[in-house]
């Protein structure tokens, strides 16, 4: 099980003191955020891909490339990568590069975005988002796995015995999430490929989400990648926590109520209710989590937006303490508890290449067999002619 912090890297006022920091400051901070996160403990750091303000993620990978030179063992995502607006040739080989930097602690969550007018801003029709996604993935997906690549397709100009490079790691790509909040479209996709599928369900009642990774499961078995519940699913969490609940819900109201994407909306206490932003104390925010897995089932990752709605740098860095040090390890205690034998951990390079190296000794072995096998059978037809 994978514990983590995404990011939509959002520059926001601060409500409590009117404080808006600039674009550099919020770019600073994501980097320390980042940097905080490995230092406590979690595994996932993600960014979001965004090109529009109030946001400052314009180039993931120039961000993550950075936060790699500075730690070790943080596994550094997007929680989003726009498959419908960005070349997919340019994502196979900013990503590669990426992967060969960060000496292969990289993934990626593949997603539409949420802001609309980003299409037209790169040439493309809104109107044609899903078709955009399920094209753009599937070239993607040969290039990271095919040496030279012919491809013709609606969305792009052909390919005619493209290589991309550098070649991923090891000649493994890095693993991909498909992330959706609302399309089935994605998590017949994700179950396609035998990708993961990551719902960001931050914003809409868990019976919404509990359907999109009941249908991505379903059709993970389907597909023949293994079992229902050996799908590999993450999901997005907000927290907020002060040693006392009521002193958690006092500091994080003005936050809430101003947020750009949920403020002078739905109430605090509805929205709680209603989604995983969980309020209050750290065991408040155990108790809520470690149920997870009975709307989802076991998952394998988990990814809190903790650096949101003004919310100032120290403020963050005290909330990833708490997050680390008091709740991310009884979470995984929680969710070893009867954990089956066979539902897989989340995918890392290091386990995509031994199952790389297995599978070749496996078709290896097959094909000495088979060698051997139709030798003995000719010896024996050569013997019985003989005779």
């Amino acid at each position: 099980m994978q514990f983590g912090i995404f990011t939509v890297g959002d520059v926001t006022t601060d409500p409590t003191t009117g404080i808006t920091p600039t674009e550099h400051e919020r770019i600073e901070a994501m980097v320390a955020i980042a940097v905080k996160a490995e230092e406590v403990g979690l595994d996932v750091f993600a960014t979001g891909e965004h090109h529009n303000p109030p946001f400052v993620p314009s180039s993931p990978t120039t961000m993550l490339g950075y936060i790699a030179a500075k730690t070790t063992d943080l596994i550094l995502s997007t929680s989003t990568t726009l498959i419908t607006t960005n070349d997919p040739v340019k994502i196979a080989e900013d990503y590669a590069m990426l992967q060969h930097l960060a000496g292969g602690r990289v993934d990626l969550i593949m997603g539409r975005g949420n802001t609309g007018p980003v299409y037209p801003w790169f040439g493309k029709d809104i109107r044609e988002g899903i078709n955009l996604a399920i094209e753009n993935y599937a070239l993607l997906h040969r290039l990271w796995r095919e040496d030279y690549v012919d491809w013709q397709g609606q969305f792009r100009t052909p390919l005619q015995g493209f290589q991309s490079t550098p070649r991923p790691l090891d000649g493994v790509p890095p693993f991909v999430w498909h992330g959706s909040i609302r399309s089935p479209e994605i998590a017949e996709q994700a179950a396609y490929y035998g990708d993961g599928f990551f719902a960001n369900n931050i914003f809409w009642p868990k019976e919404h989400y509990m359907r999109l990774i009941q249908l991505y499961r379903q059709r993970f078995e389907h597909y023949g990648h293994g079992t229902a519940a050996q799908a590999i699913v993450g999901l997005g969490g907000q927290a907020f926590m002060a040693k006392n609940s009521q002193d958690a819900v006092a500091q994080f109201r003005p936050y809430f109520d101003n947020a750009p994407v949920y403020g002078h909306g739905p109430t605090l206490e509805d929205f709680t209710e209603q989604t995983p932003l969980t309020v209050g104390s750290p065991q408040q925010v155990i108790d809520r989590y470690a149920g997870m897995r009975e709307y989802f089932g076991d998952y394998q990752r988990q990814l809190f937006l903790m650096d949101h709605a003004g919310l100032p740098l120290a403020t963050v860095l005290d909330q990833l303490e708490i997050l680390g040090g008091e709740v991310v390890p009884v979470l995984r205690k929680e969710f070893a508890k009867d954990r089956p034998a066979d539902v897989p951990e989340a995918p890392t390079h290091a386990s995509m290449v031994a199952a790389a190296e297995a599978e070749l000794a496996s078709r290896s072995g097959a094909v000495e067999t088979s060698r051997v096998a139709s030798g003995s059978a000719f010896g024996a037809a050569a013997v019985g002619v003989t005779r």
